[in-house]
């Protein structure tokens, strides 16, 4: 049996992300928490609706992010939970999605949120806000491909 991927179980996910957004790139990203926020979101207690990030000053910080506060806590759980955190790339990535975000309609959307290695890792999407016209163009190709599943499905039953 395969060795399970590090995706299949995020611990915070962006589900809007893909219907809001043409995702054309994407890049996993570093954390920098502090103290107890590992521990809440390692036991699923942050959400990404909402979350964007942004370059500033040759680093990308990830905004509206909120991690709850660690029950068991001590002293050092941060007091905002919606806080500003730094994302961990390379200069060559940064300066890249830099110029690409430069472009009209285009943004960072956090993905995904996972534990690596023992570290927090962000999956950051590149990408072009939808219309509505494209969401519900969308939405038509997703009914249309369930649509043919079902009835595959229905015919390997017979």
């Amino acid at each position: 049996m395969g060795k399970k991927s590090q995706y299949d179980k995020p611990l915070a996910q962006n589900k809007k992300a893909s219907h809001d957004y043409f995702i054309e790139d994407t890049y996993e990203a570093g954390m920098v928490l502090t103290g107890t926020e590992i521990k809440s979101l390692r036991t699923g207690r942050a959400n990404l609706n909402d979350s964007f990030a942004t370059i500033r000053n040759g680093e990308i910080f990830l905004h509206n992010m909120h991690i709850s506060p660690f029950e068991q806590g001590n002293r050092h759980n941060p007091s905002d939970p919606t806080r500003a955190r730094k994302l961990l790339l390379h200069k060559e990535q940064i300066h890249k999605l830099l110029g690409l975000t430069k472009r009209d309609g285009y943004t960072l959307v956090p993905l995904k949120v996972y534990v690596r290695n023992g570290y927090a890792k962000c999956l950051i999407g590149f990408g072009k806000g939808k219309k509505l016209y494209d969401k519900r163009e969308s939405d038509a190709k997703r009914d249309a491909q369930r649509d043919i599943q079902r009835i595959l499905r229905e015919k390997q039953k017979v």
